[in-house]
């Protein structure tokens, strides 16, 4: 080396110029794409902004024949909420999916925009109506999500309070069925009260359960992987791995039974499925899962006298006897008389009567925005959902580690079977429950839960996003 050589800059084409190029290159596409993905949010985010207000705006219109300046600034509060959580996203998960939280907006939007439309025609307007206590739970809901994203700075943290989360799934399932809290809705113990407030727990229990299965089965992939004997063609579990199966089974009949809610045995019991599947890759577990899942519905049907009018309302929903009969099918021909009325396009939001079905803004906001949106309106907000729980399945296949795997698909399936069996149900597709639309129903719940999983979704999107095209991570 000659005297005065500059030893801090390597010649140009060597192999440590190459290397460094690289790295200078690897640093700059890092900066950009977290920019470039946050860039598209925002311009997600305006055109929900505007469909949710402009859906508020469209019913006064229709139902009022004016506008009421107070409710437009109160239903601008949730999108702006919305870019509040945006700028934390840029500082604190700027990797995050950019598609969650405009579709979580546009959802939630149209959903206060329906109640408070049900609130116009029951002319219970002001702080009395649905839809102001709505917006007042999607801000506290979102304040929550907020909360939620700068608390857990790595979804990872999540396995180790695996079974902290099986406890308090556990009590969150058993609070309704104790006495003095417990609360009857419907024929079912769903909530608990204090004073005028009420909540459904096990709206947040199947997010500790969903954390709770991800790192359950994340530690005993190998055991629940191997095969046992084959029986009719399907190689079935060894009998020793079959007591997780058995125990959550176990678990969503005493939901049946004593908390008289088919719907959410049906969720509980299907997430575990979805993310054993997941976790082993063994359509055995599947078909087991339904066998027993259909055979004790059977059961059910049989002998709990609830169950059995709900299958005779789904069944024979046209017979006479049944569409007058108390918890008959009068409910659910109504929500599907008015989505008949409402045909391809829809009556027009504020100008239809989702009023004469009961229970218009929980059950039965779906026939309510059929009616008002039609076969169109509907099949975009399927839409929507649709896409949602894409992204949330891209979430947690993108990730190299399994429990973030585990737990983005269990969350998505969640938001996918719950809309199912709302939509299903109201659809006569399948039997009626009693399960809230995710974003849409209202109820401050149902909306904690989900925006919960919206943050839940977005920072483990941040923490497992693969590195950008052409760069290695």
């Amino acid at each position: 080396m000659t005297l005065g050589s500059d030893t801090r800059t390597p010649p140009l084409g060597s192999p440590a110029a190459g290397q460094r190029q690289t790295i200078t290159q690897t640093i700059r596409v890092r900066l950009r794409e977290p920019a470039r993905m946050r860039n598209l949010e925002l311009g997600l985010l305006v055109p929900a902004a505007a469909i949710a207000i402009g859906a508020v705006l469209l019913v006064q219109l229709g139902a009022l024949g004016t506008t009421d300046s107070g409710m437009l600034t109160l239903v601008s509060l949730p999108p702006i909420f919305a870019l509040v959580i945006h700028i934390a996203l840029r500082i604190v998960a700027r990797d995050a999916d950019p598609f969650l939280v405009p579709i979580a907006v546009v959802l939630n939007g149209l959903g206060i925009a329906e109640i408070y439309r049900i609130d116009i025609a029951q002319k219970t307007l002001g702080w009395d109506g649905a839809g102001v206590r709505q917006i007042v739970w999607t801000l506290i809901a979102m304040a929550i999500a907020f909360a939620v994203l700068l608390v857990v700075r790595s979804h990872r943290v999540l396995q180790r309070y695996s079974y902290i989360a099986m406890a308090a799934g556990i009590v969150l399932l058993l609070l309704p069925m104790l006495p003095g809290i417990g609360q009857v809705t419907s024929g079912a113990r769903l909530s608990i009260g204090f004073g005028p407030f009420s909540f459904q727990p096990g709206e947040l229990a199947k997010i500790a359960l969903a954390i709770f299965f991800a790192g359950y089965l994340v530690s005993n992939r190998e055991p629940l992987s191997l095969m046992g004997r084959r029986v009719l063609g399907l190689r079935l579990p060894r009998a020793r791995n079959l007591g997780p199966i058995l125990v959550v089974w176990a678990a969503a009949m005493v939901v049946l039974v004593f908390q008289r809610d088919l719907g959410t045995s049906l969720l509980y019991f299907g997430l575990f499925l979805v993310m054993i599947y997941v976790a082993t890759g063994k359509a055995s577990w599947i078909v087991l899962g339904l066998v027993l899942f259909v055979g004790g519905a059977l059961l059910a049907s049989r002998v709990l006298g609830y169950v059995e009018g709900r299958f005779h309302a789904w069944l024979d929903a046209f017979d006479p006897s049944i569409y007058n009969a108390t918890g008959g099918s009068y409910q659910l021909l109504q929500g599907m008389f008015g989505m008949a009325n409402g045909g391809l396009i829809g009556s027009g939001l504020g100008q239809g009567r989702p009023q004469t079905v009961p229970l218009a803004s929980s059950d039965y906001i779906v026939p309510s925005l059929g009616e008002e949106l039609g076969l169109v309106g509907l099949f975009a907000i399927l839409g929507l959902y649709l896409l949602f729980v894409s992204r949330g399945f891209r979430v947690g296949y993108s990730g190299a580690d399994d429990f973030g795997k585990l737990l983005a698909v269990g969350l998505s399936f969640v938001v996918a079977l719950q809309v199912f069996i709302v939509v299903g149900g109201v659809t006569r597709v399948i039997p009626l429950t009693g399960l809230t639309t995710p974003f849409l129903a209202a109820g401050g719940s149902s909306l904690t839960a989900n925006w919960i999983i919206v943050a839940l979704l977005l920072r483990i999107s941040d923490t497992v996003r693969p590195p950008a095209r052409g760069v290695a991570r």
